[in-house]
């Protein structure tokens, strides 16, 4: 039983072993279960044998962008693939590297990837029928080899209401069962993110075969639609709602070089913010589930430096998933629900739980207070809110801030030079020196002095210094990507877009304020009965 369990713990799992890190019983029934019923799923939702795109190239859910992946696809054990493939293959593949970060991301098949089950984590179960209704929606466009639904319209948000029909034709034309079931009787806009290798051959083929989903701007042809997507904002250009095969949509298109670069170097955190939540993977990648690996676990370190030693599952997914928010512009605006972060770590902690799990055991500095070991269902547990603790130590946060992002990290630096008064000489042949990029390579290092002397700072200015440069690395983009919208979607859908938007804010801030006043109520009545007895 030790050596198989021992096997199974080297074929699975999704970071590089550490000295110290001890994988708990729980996580081995947690992937042994995930195995058994997404291998059930794939037997039942393969496509037909000989089924292609229109490029001739074979496709499935997690299909890769060229035909040299074919022979890939079979170690790319993602969300729905067979799990036999992999126990056939374990014994005989080489360990992965001594640390997984140092991986050329700039890869094209999945077999190139650390492991074969790298980067299980980032694929989320849902309804089956539903995941069949959202995997169609992609075979309506060409070229397009990564693809990811997210937002409220996958993931539940708020306590489910009974659905009735007038409501869910009132957004989608045509609904299928399985989305008005899914989403619960509250209907939304699906978004989806297209990552293609071609940005102009995406949307020249687009245009010619969805003119009607582009606003004036397609007009002027695919060279300028590209231009605006690849030149302004975070490099995404969306066409929103859109019907779809029944169904209200809305998707953006990013060149998968720009996407990379932004998960592993978080140059915007525009697209990396919305996949350091939960995302339902439609069709991946092999260079962007490592990129997107390099992001998660960059989301955590940053969470780790913004809290304190002892904190709950519920406060390090609400730091994570509140990154994203921190400089985005509508957030200061009545465009946003105020209650938008609790919401969506509230209602999907099992999500949260299984994309950052591995991760969190793969830490040194991190743990979890209470061992699990005694519940295999704990990682399914929606009610559970276990405690973390972290160690303070100045050299592992120094290690931690050497890790961050290349050009976060280069922002966060600079804030310090100031603060410390470094001259710009003495400076720029530190950062020479401590170079952690070769040949597309990431490289990660130990931190130095500089990065233990910032680790070192007062709690609380920490916090207020990363919260900063977080804000100054999304705003801009994500102002211009928001005045870009008006463009590519026309006045008419951006005035839509916006309306959905504020009674989206209207309906949350009600809520909150319901919920104050039902706090203070209960409150009340407690003291009642104190005074009583």
């Amino acid at each position: 039983m030790a050596a198989m369990r021992l096997s199974l713990g080297r074929s699975l799992r999704l970071t590089a072993p550490r000295t110290s890190l001890r994988t708990s019983p729980a996580q081995y029934c947690y992937i042994q279960l995930q195995a058994t019923v997404t291998g059930r799923r794939a037997l039942a939702t393969q496509p037909t044998k000989g089924e292609t795109n229109s490029q001739g190239q074979q496709v499935g859910e997690h299909v890769a962008d060229s035909g040299a992946n074919k022979n890939s696809n079979a170690s790319s054990l993602s969300n729905d693939s067979s799990p036999a493939s992999s126990s056939k293959s374990s014994t005989t593949l080489n360990s992965p590297p001594a640390d997984w970060e140092d991986a050329d991301i700039n890869i094209s098949k999945f077999a190139e990837l650390p492991e074969p089950r790298f980067g299980y984590n980032q694929h989320m179960n849902i309804d089956a029928e539903f995941k069949e209704v959202l995997r169609l929606v992609p075979w309506e466009f060409d070229a397009v080899p990564y693809v990811f639904a997210y937002g409220s319209g996958v993931f539940q948000q708020s306590a489910t209401m009974k659905a009735k029909p007038s409501s869910a034709t009132s957004i989608h034309s045509n609904p299928p069962p399985a989305l008005v079931k899914a989403q619960g009787g509250m209907p939304k806009m699906i978004d989806f993110i297209f990552g293609v290798t071609h940005t102009q051959h995406f949307h020249s083929l687009n245009l010619k075969k969805h003119r009607d989903h582009y606003s004036g701007v397609g007009s002027l042809g695919s060279g300028a639609v590209s231009a605006i997507q690849d030149n302004w904002g975070a490099g995404v250009y969306y066409n929103t709602h859109i019907n779809c095969r029944g169904m209200l949509i809305k998707y953006g298109v990013v060149n998968i070089n720009t996407l990379c670069k932004d998960l592993s170097e978080w140059q915007t955190l525009y697209i990396a913010g919305r996949l350091q939540k939960p995302v339902k993977i439609l069709r991946d990648h092999p260079k962007v589930r490592l990129a997107n690996q390099v992001n998660l676990i960059s989301a955590l370190r940053t969470a780790l430096l913004l809290l304190p030693p002892q904190f709950t599952e519920q406060e390090l997914y609400g730091t994570i998933a509140s990154i994203s928010y921190l400089g985005d512009p509508r957030m200061s605006l009545p465009a946003e629900d105020p209650s938008k972060v609790a919401n969506i770590v509230g209602n999907n902690l099992p999500n949260f739980r299984k994309l950052y799990s591995p991760l969190i055991e793969s830490l040194p500095n991190v743990r979890f207070s209470a061992s699990q070991s005694t519940d295999p269902d704990w990682l399914f547990d929606a009610k559970a809110n276990h405690q973390l603790e972290q160690d303070m130590d100045p050299m592992k946060r120094g290690n931690m801030v050497r890790r961050l992002p290349k050009a976060f990290r280069s922002k966060l630096y600079f804030q310090y030079q100031s603060k410390y008064e470094i001259p710009g000489v003495e400076f720029n042949k530190m950062m020479e020196d401590s170079s952690d990029e070769s040949g597309g390579t990431i490289k990660r290092r130990e931190g130095g002095g500089f990065e233990r002397r910032i680790a070192s700072e007062p709690p609380e200015e920490l916090r207020t210094v990363v919260r900063g440069v977080i804000k100054k690395t999304i705003s801009w983009p994500s102002t211009t990507q928001s005045l870009k919208g008006i463009v590519t979607a026309g006045l008419s859908k951006s005035w839509r877009y916006a309306s959905e938007k504020l009674a989206k804010s209207k309906a949350g801030k009600h809520k909150v304020a319901e919920d104050e006043k039902a706090n203070s109520t209960e409150k009340e009545s407690e003291k009642e009965k104190e005074k009583s007895s």
